[in-house]
């Protein structure tokens, strides 16, 4: 437990007095300034006070910050696949199979179950430090926040599109050339577990872009790189313009096997059971050094399998 006497100065006079303390704590989340406010661990002159008061000037704010458990979560014994680790961040590469973090259906044996064993100082850090997700059934690159200041800057990197990701997806469809897809995604009305693009001025922005990297007669292998991260952002996207991903079971339908597939073609198509798509390759600014770093994965070994018996099997 740290207590700490803080004097407003003048100069933010005017100021909400929880903007003014989230001026002066860069280290910490407005968010929890505010919860700390709420829940009278921050006083003003030994009083407590609403957030949305003004700053007079002068203000001696006496504060309580704790190091606690943010949530129930229960550390696991589960391998995880640590790419890059310093004081700061944890870089892991994410398996097939593994949920994110818990939630309805799936309280343990996630990611975050994970990291708290391999870290428990994570306990006291929002979603264990998890600043973005990949589905369960998505593999690749993810970072992890080791400190509060981190996990507020790599949360700012994310709003503001600094960090670059990108992905491997496998498609339907013989794609000539790449493209941009800029069509915004909001929840299905129809079905609210599925996202879809929405209509003109409805849902949230999204935008990703996509390279060839490899075709075959009736598939690709393509790179996409989001500028947003929305949920299901390339499936959704991927989807919209008729090249689902190969085995995707939300937005990909039932197995396609292209006219005159072969047996051995078919053959492969069904037994690929989740949706192709890898997150190769995560560049940031390093929360704290201000150094630019990047990471790549290779592909899963299904990928991999994946890609070759296409180009056995379906050659241009």
């Amino acid at each position: 437990m740290n207590l700490l006497n803080i004097v407003i100065p003048d100069r933010l006079i005017g100021q909400r007095i929880d903007s003014a303390l989230a001026a002066m704590l860069p280290d910490y989340s407005r968010s929890k300034i505010t919860a700390w406010v709420r829940s009278g661990k921050a006083l003003v002159n030994d009083k407590t006070f609403k957030a949305k008061e003004k700053v007079l000037g002068g203000e001696i704010v006496a504060l309580t910050i704790e190091k606690e458990k943010t949530n129930a979560w229960l550390g696991e014994d589960i391998a995880i696949d640590v790419v890059y680790e310093d004081e700061d961040i944890i870089v892991v590469n994410k398996p097939v199979g593994l949920v994110t973090h818990p939630g309805a259906g799936n309280w343990t044996g996630t990611l975050a179950n994970a990291l708290l064993h391999y870290e428990p100082l994570l306990a006291t850090l929002d979603r264990a430090g998890i600043v973005h997700r990949l589905d369960k059934n998505t593999s690749g690159l993810m970072v992890v926040a080791r400190s509060e200041l981190a996990q507020k800057n790599l949360v700012e990197q994310l709003q503001t599109h600094a960090v670059s990701r990108e992905y491997s997806a496998i498609v339907y469809g013989h794609m000539i050339s790449g493209g941009t897809v800029d069509a915004p995604i909001g929840r299905d009305p129809k079905d609210r577990i599925r996202q879809a693009v929405a209509e003109e001025g409805e849902g949230k922005d999204a935008l990703t872009h996509y390279r060839v990297i490899d075709r075959f007669a009736h598939h690709t292998h393509v790179k996409c790189i989001l500028e947003t991260g929305r949920t299901h952002q390339i499936r959704v996207h991927m989807a919209h313009i008729e090249h689902p991903l190969i085995a995707d079971p939300m937005y990909g339908g039932k197995v396609r096997f292209p006219k005159k597939a072969d047996e051995a073609l078919k053959d492969v198509l069904k037994g690929f059971n989740r949706q192709a798509l890898h997150a190769k390759k995560l560049t940031l600014m390093h929360p704290i050094s201000g150094e630019e770093m990047s990471w790549k994965a290779p592909l899963p070994k299904d990928l991999d399998d994946l890609l070759k018996a296409l180009a056995k099997f379906d050659p241009i």
